[in-house]
């Protein structure tokens, strides 16, 4: 563990000496010819102490980084963009494997064991690759390797509505997981139209490997469209957008394990394909007063096909509030709270499925130590964010998690990264539906353009569902520390 230790410090230290001193010479783009030249590197070092397994070490940290550089040109009717990524991963975990339920232990054994259980990973592999025709006249059609994330289709003027989309909308079905040191993209035809009024949006894709395996090369066997609507709207003091969209995903792979709450030999005998149909939309809102700033948000979404041989019958709805009073101007702060439920399943033996399914999401934004995601859970959660410069945000957050129904799993994930693992795990609750108090802190330091500094740390207080899993220990921290340099 020691030598591990030194090894990501030196990595990490090495990599902040670097960015420093690129970013003191603040060099302007670079451009070849007509084609401009940019990227980043995002250097991490991350640290879990994992809830406490029979065998196995879940207290570790390793240095997972990611570089990126791309090349694109702008024409009056197209424009293009290829870009490259470089994820490299330093002193991955062995051992951080606990035996049956306990699994793994954090995010470190992931990309361990999807990384061909090697300590030390890199890979370059094309991360965007495409060419855009049409935006003159507010259509336009992108095809070819590009990242997307549901809902990000627009960004509002005000500037709490850009904040909470950026936050609490964005990727929660549909996202490219550029919170891990991979991440993933998409193969397919992306078609907008734009005007004052709204904006219509069609994708059909293929999501590409990555996410913890930095292979990211290739497809997987899964497939989805999506189509959604968006229209800013209000008036005078209140601004306000709405979303309706809806998403159709077919995972058509063979031989891959369905994760659900079936027993082993059900779900092995079930080699029937995953058709889900999900549709929803989100309604956002600003009004400003005198003294207090309010904001209010809602976001749902129900599904129905197939899961495999079972009838898929699912939904999720998230409710938020906040404020912005004009109390500790220097602090400036936001308070905001809310809650949010996802479906489960009660009954793993009868036809039908029930438990909401997450689809391709970057599950971070929801789950900042993602020891959870959306799938059977209910999240009654509160938020104090701090802005006491232009430089410097501070968020503090708190989330009473339980899942939604006893008789299904705990879920985690955020979907196919590879053809041979389904892409969700699921540990068994034992009846029990309180799963952990998560307390967090995340600063950034927007140190100049081109530097940010982040720290997170997170503390999870296991309840009953962790102590039957975990009963050597039932609390969880986790934190790192990273630097991202753009040029």
């Amino acid at each position: 563990m020691r030598d591990t230790e030194i090894f990501m410090t030196k990595s990490i230290a090495l990599a902040l000496s670097a960015i420093t001193c690129f970013a003191q010479t603040a060099p302007k783009p670079l451009k070849i010819g007509n084609v401009v030249v940019s990227g980043s590197l995002r250097a991490r070092g991350e640290a879990f102490d994992w809830f406490q397994s029979d065998t196995g070490d879940g207290s570790y940290i390793y240095s997972g980084n990611i570089f990126r550089i791309g090349f694109s040109q702008k024409k009056e009717t197209w424009d293009w963009n290829a870009e490259f990524a470089v994820p490299f991963l330093l002193g991955l975990p062995d051992t951080a494997q606990g035996p049956g339920a306990q699994g793994a232990l954090g995010l470190g054994s992931n990309y361990f064991t999807a990384n061909r259980r090697n300590q030390n990973a890199a890979m370059v592999f094309p991360k965007q690759l495409w060419v855009r025709y049409g935006g003159a006249t507010g259509h336009s059609i992108k095809a070819g390797r590009f990242e997307f994330m549901d809902g990000g289709e627009t960004t509002p003027k005000n500037a709490a509505l850009a904040a909470l989309k950026n936050t609490r909308i964005n990727m929660r079905l549909l996202g490219h997981f550029g919170w891990t040191d991979v991440g993933r993209s998409f193969d397919g035809i992306h078609y907008q139209h734009a005007n004052a009024k709204g904006n219509f949006t069609l994708v059909g894709a293929v999501p590409t490997r990555g996410v913890f395996q930095v292979d990211g090369w290739g497809w997987n066997r899964t497939a989805f469209g999506y189509g959604s609507y968006t229209a800013p709207w209000g008036k005078g003091t209140h601004s306000a957008e709405t979303r309706v969209f809806g998403l159709y995903y077919d995972d058509f792979r063979d031989g891959v394990l369905k994760t659900d709450n079936r027993p082993l030999a059900v779900r092995r005998a079930d080699v029937s394909h995953i058709k889900v149909g999900t549709f929803g939309g989100h309604s956002l809102h600003a009004f400003a007063t005198k003294k207090i700033n309010y904001d209010l948000l809602f976001w749902g979404a129900g599904q129905t096909g197939k899961w495999g041989v079972q009838d898929h019958r699912a939904g999720s709805f998230d409710v938020e509030a906040g404020m912005q009073p004009a109390i500790w101007k220097k602090l400036k702060p936001w308070f905001r709270g809310g809650y949010y439920i996802g479906s489960g399943d009660g009954n793993p033996n009868d036809s039908k499925h029930n438990t909401f399914f997450q689809v391709l999401p970057t599950p971070r934004p929801f789950a900042r130590f993602p020891f959870f995601n959306m799938m059977n859970n209910r999240d009654v959660f509160g938020m104090v964010i701090l802005r006491p410069h232009a430089k410097w945000t501070i968020s503090n957050e708190f989330h009473a998690l339980r899942v939604s129904n006893a008789n299904d799993l705990w879920y985690q994930g955020g979907g196919v990264f590879q053809p041979w693992t389904f892409g969700y795990i699921g540990r068994a609750t034992s009846g029990r539906s309180s799963l952990a108090n998560l307390y967090d802190t995340n600063v950034e330091y927007r140190m100049s353009p081109k530097v940010t500094l982040l720290g997170y740390l997170a503390y999870a207080q296991g309840l009953a569902t962790t102590r039957a899993i975990y009963p050597k220990g039932k609390n969880a921290t986790f934190g790192y520390f990273e630097v991202l340099y753009r040029f």
